[in-house]
């Protein structure tokens, strides 16, 4: 798959079949419009496209207004976004800047400028609730009409449900926020998880006898936040269960920063002590804990860190299958 920050690169396929959306999560809804993306695009002789926007769109008007919350909180980093986007089959991502220039774009001008001239979209699919242009004052019927004109076709998914639930990103993040993580893999097809190069730390934990694997997570609004049982992906031929902390660390730090620190439970002698760094690695979080506390002393700390080493290990151990009995005979 083949990423661009912008489309004034010569290696942007000249036209394409061409979807629009922030894609935040890449859940079970995004996954079946990319399905129907690819089809068409296979069926046309065209490479898929997905344009994206980064900021998110609501990140930049809420700093505009100066006020943070009306921000959403994250799901996914932008690393992680496209990995998904590689995994469905998409041959390549455009990624615009969202600012004030893009966001006072009338929406013939989105059009002309983007999507004609910039990507030569062939076919343009988008959601039921698809708005573009300034004061999102272009919709559906607009793109419709325009691609009779302009000589691209334009299709509208529908909602999509499991279980008689819409999916959404925004179902993802109250699920996400509530700590619900079994209702989140549902909703986005997979185990939540996060991803990234282990980083070096302030090196706390093996002072307190827990060493972690500390990611960084570029955005101050994860959607999830608190202690969780994960299993750890990319270090080992097998997954590493442990535990681990994602947030801003209260009894240590609160600069805002979001950390993702992990203990993996039971460190393989044969990775070395210091074979995580720099290593890229996925972080599954299956189960949550508890929400982040503020402990008052290092030592109270500790204790709550073995109290939650002792708590994910029970847990993995109840959701761990039984090996089958050998009958009686």
């Amino acid at each position: 798959m083949q990423v661009f920050r912008g489309f004034h690169h010569p290696g942007i396929a000249p036209a394409c079949a061409l979807t629009i959306g922030n894609f935040d999560g890449v859940h079970r809804g995004h996954q079946a419009m990319l399905a129907l993306l690819r089809n068409e695009a296979q069926h046309r002789g065209l490479p898929s496209c997905v344009l994206s926007f980064e900021p998110h769109p609501r990140d930049h008007f809420a700093r505009l207004a100066d006020k943070p919350e009306l921000a959403p909180a994250r799901i996914a980093t932008l690393r992680d976004k496209l990995s998904e986007l590689e995994r469905c089959g998409i041959d390549q991502v455009v990624v615009l800047r969202f600012d004030t220039r893009f966001a006072s774009q009338p929406p013939q001008a989105f059009i002309d400028d983007v999507l004609v001239r910039g990507l030569g979209a062939r076919y343009v699919l988008v959601g039921d609730d698809f708005r573009f242009g300034a004061k999102r004052a272009g919709d559906y019927a607009m793109l419709d009409a325009a691609g009779q004109r302009s000589g691209f076709d334009v299709a509208r998914m529908m909602s999509y449900e499991v279980h008689g639930l819409r999916v959404s990103s925004s179902a993802v993040r109250e699920a996400l926020a509530a700590g619900r993580m079994e209702e989140a893999a549902t909703l986005l097809g997979r185990p939540y998880s996060i991803s990234g190069h282990v980083v070096h730390g302030r090196k706390l934990g093996r002072e307190l006898g827990f060493r972690t694997l500390n990611l960084r997570f570029g955005h101050p609004k994860p959607a999830a936040m608190g202690i969780f049982v994960v299993q750890v992906m990319g270090l080992a031929d097998a997954p590493l269960p442990g535990v681990a902390s994602l947030g801003v660390r209260p009894t240590v730090e609160d600069a805002g920063r979001v950390l993702l620190e992990v203990h993996c439970l039971d460190w393989p002698a044969s990775l070395g002590i210091e074979a995580g760094y720099g290593r890229c690695v996925r972080v599954e979080l299956l189960h949550k804990l508890h929400d982040e506390r503020r402990y008052e002393s290092m030592e109270a700390l500790r204790e709550g860190i073995a109290r939650d080493e002792s708590d994910a290990r029970a847990w993995l151990a109840e959701m761990t299958p039984s090996p089958p009995g050998r009958g009686l005979g």
